[in-house]
């Protein structure tokens, strides 16, 4: 009899890719991003998908499908049938976020088989780090051979990943850095998350701040030109190309624009120089997880987050 086998992949792009290699199974493809925006532990809830439909449609002026969503997602109703699942997620905290979130929802539906994870990152001849769909099909291949057994330290892991997430102290992520697991990006993708808050002193997270570093080293023409170069130099975010867009706007006030070139303005200077905390003038509201982004800055000092001074009890 032949194994039944689900794959759980990150986004239609790689779906795609692997029905073209000849991947038959059953594929459920997951297309959220919950690296932003407000989450609730219970992810298997009517309330969890309001939550992330007002949040996609307020920021991104994304219109959730919610009926949709909901028949992808039955596909983890009937699981008796799969001998295995396996998940296809990359290196970066996109990736990760929406992977911890996705082995959450498993637990939370109380279903007991295998898992599976088929991870990219580093490839053997490869300089830059690789998302999956930019494999190579005999990559592809090597790496679905290469699969790696969750165990149940890496199960629980995730659900402690999440439920701190969800929950209003950052801060508890960090002993989770230095924790071994199968994971092996996700020392990376922690430490990148608590550096996502603004800077103790410019009031700019590391994106924002390298964003700025971007146009000040670089000949930029272009918003289109930035947007390029934010993608490639962005490290272990995995952000695309909305997400980037939305972060570039907010920083505007950094630079000025004419038909040929990019440049900082004077207080763009003086935020790589660290001589002022911007970060009530950027006004990026956004939420991530349980904990907006306003209220702690990310002190380098003290290596985690305190709270902003405006919001100390």
């Amino acid at each position: 009899m032949t194994e039944k086998i689900l794959h759980i992949t990150n986004g239609n792009v790689l779906t795609d890719y692997l029905r073209e290699l000849d991947f038959n199974d059953d594929i459920l493809t997951w297309q959220e991003m919950l690296c932003e925006g407000p989450t609730i532990p219970a992810i298997d809830s009517d309330a969890f998908l309001e939550i992330r439909r007002k949040f996609l449609k307020a920021h991104y002026n994304i219109e959730v499908n919610t009926n949709e969503l909901k028949r992808e997602l039955a596909k983890l109703d009937d699981t008796d049938k799969y001998s295995q699942i396996n998940l296809w997620f990359e290196y970066d905290l996109f990736c990760h976020i929406n992977l911890i979130g996705v082995i959450n929802l498993l637990h939370q539906k109380e279903i007991k088989k295998p898992i599976y994870l088929i991870c990219s990152g580093r490839v053997e001849g490869e300089k830059n780090l690789k998302g999956l769909a930019e494999l190579k099909p005999e990559q592809i291949k090597a790496h679905y051979r290469d699969k790696v057994l969750l165990t149940r330290e890496d199960i629980d892991l995730c659900i402690a990943l999440w439920r701190t997430y969800c929950g209003t102290d950052h801060n508890i992520l960090k002993p989770y850095i230095v924790t071994k697991s199968n994971f092996k990006y996700m020392t990376n993708c922690l430490k990148a998350h608590l550096k996502r808050f603004p800077h103790q002193k410019s009031g700019l997270n590391v994106l924002e701040d390298n964003i700025l570093r971007l146009i000040r080293d670089n000949e930029i023409k272009s918003k289109h030109h930035l947007l390029g170069y934010s993608l490639n130099y962005q490290g272990y975010y995995g952000f695309g190309d909305t997400q980037m867009k939305r972060i570039i706007d907010k920083i505007s006030i950094f630079f000025d624009e004419s038909e040929t070139e990019i440049k900082l303005n004077r207080k763009g200077h003086e935020a790589l120089l660290r001589q002022h905390n911007f970060a009530s003038e950027i006004k990026n509201n956004m939420v991530y997880g349980g904990l907006q982004r306003l209220e702690y800055q990310f002190s380098v000092e003290e290596n985690k987050l305190i709270k902003t001074v405006l919001n100390v009890n």
